[in-house]
Protein backbone atom coordinates (compact mmCIF):
# COMPACT_ATOMS: atom_id res chain seq x y z
CA UNK A 1 0.00 0.00 0.00
CA UNK A 2 1.08 3.61 -1.01
CA UNK A 3 1.96 5.94 1.81
CA UNK A 4 -0.74 8.02 1.16
CA UNK A 5 -3.03 5.42 1.08
CA UNK A 6 -1.98 4.15 4.49
CA UNK A 7 -2.05 7.38 5.38
CA UNK A 8 -5.41 8.27 4.35
CA UNK A 9 -6.58 5.04 6.19
CA UNK A 10 -5.03 5.86 9.32
CA UNK A 11 -7.21 9.54 9.14
CA UNK A 12 -10.02 6.96 8.45
CA UNK A 13 -10.14 5.01 11.27
CA UNK A 14 -9.36 8.24 13.75
CA UNK A 15 -12.20 9.86 12.25
CA UNK A 16 -14.49 6.95 12.99
CA UNK A 17 -12.65 6.50 16.94
CA UNK A 18 -13.78 10.22 16.93
CA UNK A 19 -17.48 9.40 15.78
CA UNK A 20 -16.99 12.68 13.11
CA UNK A 21 -18.78 11.83 9.57
CA UNK A 22 -18.35 12.90 6.18
CA UNK A 23 -21.29 15.36 6.72
CA UNK A 24 -19.70 16.66 9.73
CA UNK A 25 -16.18 16.99 7.67
CA UNK A 26 -18.62 19.02 4.76
CA UNK A 27 -19.87 21.51 7.30
CA UNK A 28 -16.36 22.23 8.42
CA UNK A 29 -14.87 22.58 5.56
CA UNK A 30 -18.02 23.89 3.66
CA UNK A 31 -18.04 21.49 1.27
CA UNK A 32 -20.95 18.66 -0.25
CA UNK A 33 -20.90 15.60 1.43
CA UNK A 34 -20.68 14.08 -1.95
CA UNK A 35 -16.94 16.02 -2.61
CA UNK A 36 -16.11 14.69 0.90
CA UNK A 37 -16.50 11.01 -0.12
CA UNK A 38 -14.96 12.00 -3.49
CA UNK A 39 -12.00 13.27 -1.63
CA UNK A 40 -11.25 10.50 0.45
CA UNK A 41 -12.15 7.76 -2.60
CA UNK A 42 -9.55 9.62 -4.73
CA UNK A 43 -7.10 10.37 -1.85
CA UNK A 44 -6.86 14.20 -3.50
CA UNK A 45 -6.67 15.91 -0.03
CA UNK A 46 -4.68 19.46 0.09
CA UNK A 47 -2.11 20.36 2.99
CA UNK A 48 -4.77 22.72 4.23
CA UNK A 49 -7.65 20.30 4.15
CA UNK A 50 -5.77 17.92 5.79
CA UNK A 51 -4.72 20.12 8.43
CA UNK A 52 -7.97 21.24 8.97
CA UNK A 53 -9.81 18.05 9.25
CA UNK A 54 -7.03 17.59 12.20
CA UNK A 55 -7.90 20.15 13.93
CA UNK A 56 -11.43 18.56 14.37
CA UNK A 57 -10.18 15.93 16.28
CA UNK A 58 -8.08 18.32 18.30
CA UNK A 59 -5.03 17.27 16.47
CA UNK A 60 -2.20 18.73 13.99
CA UNK A 61 -0.49 16.82 11.50
CA UNK A 62 2.58 15.46 13.26
CA UNK A 63 0.27 13.65 15.28
CA UNK A 64 -1.45 11.98 12.31
CA UNK A 65 1.79 10.94 10.70
CA UNK A 66 2.80 9.63 14.56
CA UNK A 67 -0.47 7.82 14.39
CA UNK A 68 0.65 6.71 10.97
CA UNK A 69 3.85 5.51 11.93
CA UNK A 70 3.19 3.42 15.14
CA UNK A 71 0.63 1.56 12.97
CA UNK A 72 2.90 0.68 10.56
CA UNK A 73 5.63 -0.22 12.98
CA UNK A 74 3.26 -2.96 14.74
CA UNK A 75 3.41 -6.67 13.95
CA UNK A 76 0.24 -8.26 13.31
CA UNK A 77 0.68 -11.65 14.85
CA UNK A 78 2.61 -13.38 17.27
CA UNK A 79 4.85 -16.52 16.56
CA UNK A 80 4.49 -19.86 18.14
CA UNK A 81 7.11 -19.12 21.18
CA UNK A 82 5.26 -15.58 21.72
CA UNK A 83 2.29 -17.47 22.08
CA UNK A 84 3.28 -20.71 24.08
CA UNK A 85 5.56 -18.44 26.73
CA UNK A 86 2.20 -16.00 27.49
CA UNK A 87 0.07 -18.91 28.15
CA UNK A 88 2.51 -20.62 30.30
CA UNK A 89 2.89 -18.27 33.18
CA UNK A 90 -0.10 -16.62 34.33
CA UNK A 91 1.58 -13.40 35.70
CA UNK A 92 3.10 -12.36 32.41
CA UNK A 93 0.10 -12.91 30.32
CA UNK A 94 -2.16 -10.56 33.26
CA UNK A 95 0.74 -8.08 32.45
CA UNK A 96 0.81 -8.80 28.47
CA UNK A 97 -3.27 -7.84 28.78
CA UNK A 98 -2.86 -4.88 30.49
CA UNK A 99 -0.11 -3.46 28.39
CA UNK A 100 -2.73 -4.33 25.72
CA UNK A 101 -5.26 -2.06 27.08
CA UNK A 102 -2.99 0.62 27.13
CA UNK A 103 -2.09 0.41 30.90
CA UNK A 104 1.03 1.75 32.80
CA UNK A 105 3.15 0.74 34.46
CA UNK A 106 1.73 2.64 38.15
CA UNK A 107 -2.00 1.30 36.91
CA UNK A 108 -0.81 -2.31 36.82
CA UNK A 109 0.80 -2.12 40.25
CA UNK A 110 -2.55 -0.06 41.60
CA UNK A 111 -4.60 -2.90 39.91
CA UNK A 112 -3.73 -6.04 40.55
CA UNK A 113 -1.42 -7.58 43.46
CA UNK A 114 1.89 -8.20 41.83
CA UNK A 115 4.96 -6.82 43.30
CA UNK A 116 6.78 -3.52 41.53
CA UNK A 117 9.68 -6.10 40.95
CA UNK A 118 7.58 -8.81 39.26
CA UNK A 119 5.76 -6.52 37.16
CA UNK A 120 9.45 -4.79 35.86
CA UNK A 121 10.31 -8.73 35.04
CA UNK A 122 7.34 -9.34 33.17
CA UNK A 123 7.71 -6.17 31.34
CA UNK A 124 11.06 -7.20 30.49
CA UNK A 125 10.22 -10.15 29.32
CA UNK A 126 7.85 -8.85 26.91
CA UNK A 127 10.06 -6.23 25.35
CA UNK A 128 12.91 -9.81 24.93
CA UNK A 129 9.96 -11.33 23.11
CA UNK A 130 9.16 -8.56 20.96
CA UNK A 131 5.64 -7.66 22.11
CA UNK A 132 6.37 -4.22 24.00
CA UNK A 133 9.43 -1.81 24.09
CA UNK A 134 10.49 -1.16 27.39
CA UNK A 135 11.55 2.16 27.78
CA UNK A 136 13.21 4.65 30.26
CA UNK A 137 11.15 4.95 33.92
CA UNK A 138 9.01 1.95 33.03
CA UNK A 139 7.41 3.52 30.28
CA UNK A 140 5.39 1.19 27.46
CA UNK A 141 5.48 0.86 23.62
CA UNK A 142 3.64 -1.45 22.46
CA UNK A 143 4.59 -3.38 19.23
CA UNK A 144 1.34 -5.58 18.95
CA UNK A 145 -1.52 -4.22 16.40
CA UNK A 146 -4.94 -3.77 17.86
CA UNK A 147 -6.35 -5.99 15.07
CA UNK A 148 -3.51 -8.61 15.24
CA UNK A 149 -4.73 -12.54 14.33
CA UNK A 150 -4.37 -15.22 16.82
CA UNK A 151 -2.07 -18.33 15.19
CA UNK A 152 -4.83 -20.97 13.76
CA UNK A 153 -4.91 -23.78 16.57
CA UNK A 154 -1.67 -22.27 18.80
CA UNK A 155 -1.51 -22.34 22.46
CA UNK A 156 -3.74 -18.86 22.98
CA UNK A 157 -6.18 -20.40 20.65
CA UNK A 158 -5.73 -23.64 22.99
CA UNK A 159 -6.06 -21.32 25.67
CA UNK A 160 -9.05 -19.47 24.87
CA UNK A 161 -11.08 -23.11 23.73
CA UNK A 162 -9.65 -24.35 27.22
CA UNK A 163 -10.08 -21.65 29.62
CA UNK A 164 -12.42 -18.65 28.79
CA UNK A 165 -14.98 -19.92 26.17
CA UNK A 166 -16.95 -21.86 28.84
CA UNK A 167 -16.20 -19.03 31.63
CA UNK A 168 -17.39 -16.17 29.19
CA UNK A 169 -20.51 -17.81 28.47
CA UNK A 170 -20.88 -18.63 32.10
CA UNK A 171 -23.32 -15.82 32.93
CA UNK A 172 -27.23 -14.37 32.82
CA UNK A 173 -25.92 -11.10 31.14
CA UNK A 174 -28.56 -9.52 32.57
CA UNK A 175 -26.72 -6.03 33.56
CA UNK A 176 -27.50 -2.90 31.87
CA UNK A 177 -23.93 -2.77 30.15
CA UNK A 178 -24.26 -6.97 29.11
CA UNK A 179 -26.06 -8.45 26.13
CA UNK A 180 -26.55 -11.75 24.56
CA UNK A 181 -27.57 -12.70 21.39
CA UNK A 182 -28.16 -15.81 19.54
CA UNK A 183 -30.09 -16.47 16.12
CA UNK A 184 -30.48 -19.39 14.16
CA UNK A 185 -31.61 -19.34 10.86
CA UNK A 186 -31.59 -20.96 7.78
CA UNK A 187 -29.58 -18.66 5.42
CA UNK A 188 -27.99 -19.02 1.72
CA UNK A 189 -23.98 -18.72 1.09
CA UNK A 190 -24.27 -14.90 0.40
CA UNK A 191 -25.81 -13.96 3.48
CA UNK A 192 -23.70 -15.71 5.23
CA UNK A 193 -20.53 -14.08 3.94
CA UNK A 194 -22.80 -10.52 4.19
CA UNK A 195 -22.90 -11.19 7.93
CA UNK A 196 -19.79 -12.10 8.35
CA UNK A 197 -18.21 -8.86 6.63
CA UNK A 198 -20.66 -6.99 9.57
CA UNK A 199 -18.88 -8.95 12.12
CA UNK A 200 -15.68 -7.97 10.76
CA UNK A 201 -17.25 -4.61 10.69
CA UNK A 202 -18.30 -4.46 14.34
CA UNK A 203 -14.73 -6.08 15.51
CA UNK A 204 -12.91 -3.33 13.97
CA UNK A 205 -14.95 -0.66 15.51
CA UNK A 206 -14.97 -2.47 19.01
CA UNK A 207 -11.18 -1.64 18.87
CA UNK A 208 -11.86 1.78 17.43
CA UNK A 209 -14.01 2.37 20.74
CA UNK A 210 -11.32 1.24 22.86
CA UNK A 211 -9.09 3.70 21.67
CA UNK A 212 -11.20 6.93 22.26
CA UNK A 213 -12.04 5.63 25.65
CA UNK A 214 -8.33 5.52 26.33
CA UNK A 215 -8.34 9.16 28.08
CA UNK A 216 -11.42 8.13 30.30
CA UNK A 217 -10.24 7.46 34.53
CA UNK A 218 -9.63 3.65 34.52
CA UNK A 219 -12.31 3.42 37.21
CA UNK A 220 -14.57 4.65 34.66
CA UNK A 221 -13.88 1.66 32.11
CA UNK A 222 -14.80 -1.92 32.39
CA UNK A 223 -12.83 -5.00 31.26
CA UNK A 224 -14.95 -5.42 28.53
CA UNK A 225 -15.54 -9.04 26.32
CA UNK A 226 -17.16 -9.45 22.77
CA UNK A 227 -17.84 -12.30 21.25
CA UNK A 228 -18.80 -12.73 17.63
CA UNK A 229 -19.31 -16.24 16.08
CA UNK A 230 -20.89 -17.59 13.14
CA UNK A 231 -21.07 -20.98 11.63
CA UNK A 232 -23.37 -23.90 9.91
CA UNK A 233 -24.43 -25.64 13.14
CA UNK A 234 -26.96 -28.10 14.68
CA UNK A 235 -28.10 -28.68 17.95
CA UNK A 236 -26.63 -32.14 19.16
CA UNK A 237 -29.87 -33.21 19.98
CA UNK A 238 -31.42 -32.76 16.75
CA UNK A 239 -28.60 -34.80 14.67
CA UNK A 240 -30.14 -38.35 14.84
CA UNK A 241 -33.20 -37.24 13.31
CA UNK A 242 -31.23 -35.78 10.49
CA UNK A 243 -32.38 -37.60 7.03
CA UNK A 244 -28.84 -38.28 5.34
CA UNK A 245 -29.57 -35.88 2.41
CA UNK A 246 -31.03 -33.06 4.57
CA UNK A 247 -27.68 -32.51 6.02
CA UNK A 248 -25.78 -28.81 5.86
CA UNK A 249 -22.62 -29.34 3.33
CA UNK A 250 -19.62 -30.44 5.10
CA UNK A 251 -17.19 -27.93 6.15
CA UNK A 252 -13.89 -27.70 6.01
Amino acid sequence: MAQSQALVQTLKRTLRAARITYADIAGHLDMSEANIKRLFATQSFTLQRLESICEMMNMDLGDLFHLHESARERIQHLTRKQEQELVGDTRLLLVAVCVRNRLGFEEIAAGYRLTEPEIIRCLARLDRLGIIELLPGNRIKLLIDDNFDWLSNGPIERFYQQQIQEQFLDANFAADIESRQFQFGLLGESSCLLLKKKLRELAREFTELHHSDLTLPLNKRYNVGLLLAMRPWELTAFKPLLKEEASPPAQD
